[in-house]
């Protein structure tokens, strides 16, 4: 615990000199407006994903509106924004799902720890986007191949990420090795990415939670006659017992 104080104490100057130094490298200062502008399109492209797309096909799958599940999350959604980790958000995101949405409690117990450990649809959102920044600042040119490329291996890197805080950092060296890019430019984006790192993890937590909603919605009936059958069932052993 010691060793890990020491760590968390002296990362951000760690951290201070590795920024430095990329900027000293750099011929140009607009590496601040690039920075800028990665942020805006990844944190972007993140809140798009989260209140549009998984909104969307939340309506589609289960003609319900998706805007009254995201407001049941909301104490997850806050959780998600202060702990960076969807393991440490779990307790509170099934505490939403059961009590403020209703979902039962057999689906909601069996995703949502499944979710918060393969389902980072936040995180390879971000390390795509990373990746590509990454390479428009070395004036890397990139073919749609290589986006391709890029893309499905932020994916499945994602799945393997650890739902922890900043762990997109460590699995987006698989990516930068994709397209031969040198895994030291990750220091690049750590300036950000603590914060980035917040928003992607609600999204994370939000996308699980669209998942169990879904499901619930399609095993409801299939529910209801499970525990018919059980009830039935126990009344013919008490039956049989008297």
């Amino acid at each position: 615990m010691k060793i890990t104080r020491w760590v968390i104490w002296f990362s951000p100057v760690g951290v201070l000199f590795l920024i430095c130094a990329k900027f000293i490298e750099s011929d140009n200062l607009d590496v601040f407006l690039r920075l800028g502008i990665y942020f805006g399109t990844v944190l972007g492209g993140i809140l798009f994903h989260g209140f549009v797309v998984l909104p969307l096909i939340y309506y589609c799958l289960t003609r319900k509106n998706p805007y009254i599940l995201v407001r049941h999350m909301g104490q997850a959604i806050a959780t998600a924004f202060g702990t960076s980790s969807s393991s440490a958000t779990i307790p509170v995101t099934l505490q939403c799902l059961e009590e403020n949405h209703g979902v039962d409690p057999r689906i909601s117990r069996f995703m949502i720890p499944i979710g918060a450990t393969i389902n980072m649809d936040g995180t390879a959102l971000y390390e795509a986007v990373a990746v590509i920044f990454i390479a428009q600042l070395r004036n890397v040119p990139m073919s749609f191949v290589d986006i391709l490329a890029i893309s499905l291996t932020a994916t499945a890197a994602s799945i393997g990420a650890a739902s922890i805080p900043q762990a997109g950092l460590v699995t987006m060296v698989m990516v930068l090795d994709v397209v031969g890019l040198p895994a030291e430019d990750v220091s690049i984006i750590v300036a950000v990415d603590w914060l980035l790192d917040r928003f992607r993890t609600v999204i994370n937590v939000i996308g699980d939670s669209f998942g169990v909603g879904i499901v619930g919605n399609y095993s409801k009936k299939f529910l209801k006659q499970l525990d018919s059958q059980q009830f039935n069932d126990s009344n013919v052993e008490l039956h049989e017992r008297l």
